[in-house]
């Protein structure tokens, strides 16, 4: 008969900010989140952003550990640009709906059809995705990037196609969209909207292109989650219909603590747009992969080579 032995269990201090502050500095680690992260993780963060700024702090970087608070493909993306560093997830089913909604061995099928297009791929996708793009963009330079690209060069763009279509109506550009979306974002209910306008008259609503046209079509300011954290701070209004994952209500009530921050509901009554993949991550569960480092995000070497290109692309025409 043959037994295992249990695993070893790493007890918590009482104190887990000040542990990981000892931590990070043992490791000479640096905490990336997410704003869509649980608010302690937010506040115990060195730098907290969305999908570019996180990029450009991951490329940045002289840490030799980088603790990412956020989705698989995140930490991927910071791995791809720094090969010889540890990087760590707290939590590795930490997944994302859009980047599962685009299978490698489909999208290179679907790639191959239109063999004269240019992929730009948004950063929410895997690794193996990112290596089969031209350009990889974000939510808050994808217009940007799409105005660069010569008006006679065809393109597909993946995997959202929320976020396509508002560059397409954006840009004027004619693409190729891959049907991927992200589950959050498009579980806001348009009547309900309506209702919360209605019940709010003098709110802005702002939104994350990530969201359906239907529901795009009422808000008054759409940009990435850095860009509708800066909208309304600076915005005269006094209150704000919130449609992105409500993780960003935090950072707006620190930034505004005046102001009046109301979450867009989903379609029926659960709390389907909170991502349960970003919330899988916790202050415990963070403290415990820098204790233990582990679990870290590995790469075949041919993959990260292949997806570094048109990350390296994306930064250098973002500046």
């Amino acid at each position: 008969m043959f037994t295992t032995a249990a695993p070893v269990k790493t007890a918590l201090p009482r104190d887990l900010f000040s542990a990981i502050a000892d931590l990070k500095r043992e490791l000479n680690a640096v905490i990336l989140a997410h704003y869509y992260q649980d608010p302690d993780i937010q506040d115990i963060a060195d730098y907290l952003g969305d999908s570019l700024g996180l990029s450009q702090q991951a490329a940045q970087t002289d840490a030799d550990v980088i603790v990412f608070a956020g989705v698989h493909f995140m930490a991927e993306t910071a791995k791809i640009l720094n090969p010889d560093k540890l990087v760590l997830l707290p939590d590795l089913n930490a997944g994302c709906s859009l980047a599962d909604s685009c299978p490698p061995d489909e999208f290179a099928k679907f790639k191959a059809k239109y063999p004269d297009h240019l992929v730009i791929s948004y950063i929410n996708c895997t690794a193996d995705i990112k290596a089969m793009s031209d350009i990889i963009c974000t939510s808050a330079n994808a217009v940007k990037i799409v105005n660069q690209i010569p008006a006679d060069q065809p393109i597909i763009f993946a995997p959202d196609r929320n976020l396509g279509k508002y560059v397409i109506e954006q840009t004027g550009r004619d693409m190729v969209l891959w049907q991927g979306s992200c589950m959050v974002h498009e579980t806001f209910s348009e009547k309900k909207m309506v209702q919360l306008k209605i019940q709010y008259p003098d709110a802005e609503v702002i939104a994350h292109p990530e969201c359906e046209e239907v529901v795009l079509r009422h808000a008054d300011y759409i940009g990435s989650t850095t860009a509708l954290l800066n909208y309304c701070q600076k915005s005269d209004r006094q209150s704000f219909i919130v449609v992105t994952e409500p993780g960003i209500i935090h950072q707006m009530q620190k930034a505004a603590p005046d102001k009046q921050f109301i979450p867009a509901p989903p379609l029926n009554q659960c709390a389907c747009n909170e991502c349960p993949h970003m919330r899988l991550n916790t202050l415990e569960k963070l403290y415990l992969a820098m204790k233990n480092k582990t679990p870290e995000i590995t790469l075949p070497e041919s993959t990260r080579i292949a997806a570094l290109r048109p990350i390296q692309k994306m930064l250098a025409m973002s500046v």
